[in-house]
């Protein structure tokens, strides 16, 4: 059943009257919000999209037309449980993106944080983890359980196996499969992935001063040109964290078990 006609809301608009919707939100032509959808103040939903499953979005999301958003995990293990994905403020999601809701067998929920620029044809597969201020470039793929640290930007056509961590301030090229982790700052490309160097261009534009720039590259060539273990590589890194703030998010990533990093 159709809930009551609204300004803002087109006439075609299937939404339920079940569903939380905020007085200023838009949803465009043909577009369908299924009973257990909560959408925050200042959204806009383009035509032609589907909002279902246990979905929240906070506040002035844009969402664009053709955009599938908390559909069930495509997991062949999932049997129907209520799982969720919740989305942050300030997101936006272009044309044709996916972005599947959790499972049971993690932690029930596949989340978006904040300010994320996701360009046409990305796939967020459940319970995917990703932080604030990220871009996704067009067609980049993200397999189940995948975590993306803040301000990280992947390149088109990018593809994440699942249960890898891409690291905050890191960046991809275009085309490349990620098949272990990406330490935080680093840029790496290709297929199969490899490092080349840090993030430096993107790091200078949010504001790292030339002096933590340094210690990043040298904490690089600690980790990737020293010849050293990577249990000794991270000793030589606390060593440098001590005196180098910006090199602690380095070694904390190191410090969770994972997929390996990219070597």
């Amino acid at each position: 059943m159709n809930a009551p006609a609204r300004p803002g809301i087109h006439p075609t608009a299937l939404v339920d009257p079940a569903a939380s919707i905020a007085d200023d939100v838009e949803i465009g032509a043909y577009s369908i919000v299924g009973p257990d959808v909560e959408i925050g103040q200042g959204c806009r939903i383009g035509p032609h999209t589907v909002v279902t499953g246990h979905t929240r979005l906070g506040t002035n999301n844009t969402i664009a037309q053709f955009v599938s958003v908390g559909e069930a995990p495509q997991d062949k293990k999932y049997r129907g449980e209520p799982t969720r994905l919740e989305i942050g403020n300030n997101n936006t999601i272009r044309e044709f993106c996916t972005l599947n809701r959790g499972t049971v067998q993690d932690a029930g929920v596949t989340r978006i944080g904040d300010d994320n620029w996701i360009m046409a044809y990305v796939h967020i597969a459940h319970d995917c983890q990703v932080g604030n201020r990220t871009i996704f470039a067009n067609n980049a793929q993200l397999a189940g359980h995948v975590h993306i640290g803040d301000e990280a930007i992947l390149g088109g056509f990018t593809l994440v196996h699942q249960f890898c961590r891409i690291g905050a301030h890191s960046i991809t090229g275009l085309g490349t499969v990620v098949l272990q982790d990406v330490p935080p700052y680093v840029k790496a490309s290709g297929n199969p992935v490899h490092p080349y160097g840090i993030n430096a261009e993107g790091l200078r534009r949010r504001g790292f001063s030339a002096e933590s720039l340094a210690a990043l590259k040298r904490a690089y060539r600690t980790l990737y040109r020293s010849g050293l273990t990577l249990d000794e590589a991270k000793a030589e890194l606390a060593a440098q964290a001590a005196t180098s703030a910006e090199v602690r998010p380095l070694l904390d990533f190191l410090a969770v078990a994972g997929r390996g990093i990219v070597r």
